[in-house]
């Protein structure tokens, strides 16, 4: 099992851009990939909309993802989101052994 989650930060002025840089740039985001049970953390901006930027958060179950919550960075991110003054949406999916998809796959 994985759980996925994508967070869309919204801001104004290149703010939301400007969080994840000083996401990066704080070591803040390496040690969330640190993390017991992260198995992904990056940041991506969709071009049609320079005031949004997308987090694909991946994790190997809810225990990983609690103990997450629970860890002092949730305090340190929480301050940044205040200091950009972003606003959130959040998609979250699960994954199932359904087989694979491989023939679809171009690599």
């Amino acid at each position: 099992m994985m759980i996925m989650v994508n967070l869309y930060y919204r801001g104004s002025n290149g703010n939301a851009r400007a969080f994840a840089e000083e996401m990066e740039a704080s070591g803040i985001a390496h040690s969330i990939r640190k993390e017991p049970g992260n198995l992904r953390y990056q940041y991506f901006q969709p071009l049609d909309d320079p005031e949004t930027v997308l987090l694909t958060d991946s994790w190997k179950d809810q225990a990983a993802i609690d103990a997450h919550h629970a860890s002092p960075m949730m305090a340190q991110l929480a301050v940044l989101r205040e200091k950009y003054d972003l606003h959130m949406t959040v998609e979250r999916f699960v994954s199932e052994d359904v087989g694979t998809d491989e023939k679809f796959i171009r690599k």
